[in-house]
């Protein structure tokens, strides 16, 4: 097996597993410095292991791949690792609006989110760090923003578009933590909520309410903010009127994100059938910190299908040109 091969894959499964990112961003770096090292010393095991970016765990990996051998690491993570969960609404996605790099709390530069992308079949992926106020997510100042944008864009060719984009907090009043004139430059613009979650669902409805009215906002991204599972613990979901809030997404033609992380499940499934009931279009997206994390699509795509929410009514099944005109 190759051991670039192999490292890069315990990264995925790692990171899809939502591990450790110190631990997958290991697993990385030995795969880029292997490649980069010359014959001589990735054949010599003593100077192999002196090598800066090779670990303990990571040279052990490398030398049972260099023997022919499927890592011991990689045949335990491949049996512990939950398999990708099989819809056929999975197969129609054709692109993620949500997803970070190491620009905010990603773990990884443009280059190897979009790479991801490209390995997933996507023909599009937007990529949408955080905004200002969240500052423990390194959220990008407008001068940050405005340098990254050309970056992302650089990225795209042979079918594949790698969308500028910003995951925007949704500030108390409602307003939205970027410049007006800047947002306009974005491809997506994804609007959360991340602070003050456990405000009274009066003004929580209010605020809600006045970011989907924004002409700039494309999708309300985890709407609940809630957490029910993982390292990070649980957090109850937020209070406001769903039903007002998913009127005014649908009025504005503003996506409603089923996100598919699976610490997030968010909306929940009644969520969801009050979305639907209001005619609201929908974005099945990874919120991927990490390459390995695009593929848990799938999760969302699966709860979806099971809510019964239409393709038709699914962004990210649209092709590029329709996705632009409505994000437009």
């Amino acid at each position: 097996m190759d051991p670039v091969d192999a490292l890069l894959e315990i990264a995925s499964l790692l990171e899809r597993e939502r591990a450790s990112r110190y631990r997958a961003k290991a697993f990385r770096q030995a795969a880029a410095t292997f490649q980069d090292l010359p014959d001589d010393i990735t054949a010599d095991p003593t100077r192999l292991r002196a090598a800066k970016g090779i670990g303990e765990s990571t040279f052990a990996v490398i030398r049972q791949a260099q023997a022919g051998q499927v890592p011991d690491y990689l045949v335990e993570l491949r049996g512990d690792v939950e398999p990708e969960r099989v819809s056929a609404l999975r197969a129609k996605l054709r692109g993620d609006l949500h997803a970070h790099t190491d620009w905010s709390d990603g773990t990884t530069p443009i280059s190897v989110m979009a790479a991801a992308a490209r390995a997933q079949g996507h023909e599009y992926q937007a990529i949408t760090d955080h905004s200002p106020r969240l500052r423990v997510a390194r959220g990008l100042s407008a001068e940050r923003l405005r340098e990254q944008i050309p970056l992302v864009r650089a990225e795209s060719g042979e079918g594949f578009t790698l969308l500028a984009g910003i995951e925007v907090d949704i500030l108390e009043d409602g307003a939205l933590d970027q410049e007006d004139a800047l947002l306009a430059e974005l491809d997506i613009v994804v609007a959360s909520v991340h602070s003050k979650l456990r405000m009274d669902a009066r003004p929580m409805t209010a605020r809600m309410i006045a970011a989907v009215s924004h002409p700039r906002v494309n999708v309300l991204g985890h709407c609940t903010g809630r957490l029910v599972q993982g390292d990070r613990g649980t957090r109850p979901p937020s209070a406001f009127d769903a039903a007002a809030v998913f009127a005014a997404c649908a009025e504005n033609g503003v996506a409603v994100e089923i996100n598919s992380r699976p610490e997030r499940q968010d909306p929940p499934d009644e969520l969801i059938a009050i979305a639907l009931e209001a005619g609201c279009l929908f974005s099945i997206d990874s919120d991927a910190h990490a390459p390995g994390q695009l593929s848990l699509l799938d999760h969302g795509a699966e709860r979806a299908e099971r809510a019964g929410v239409p393709v038709s009514r699914i962004v990210t099944t649209w092709g590029l040109e329709r996705l632009l005109a409505w994000a437009g």
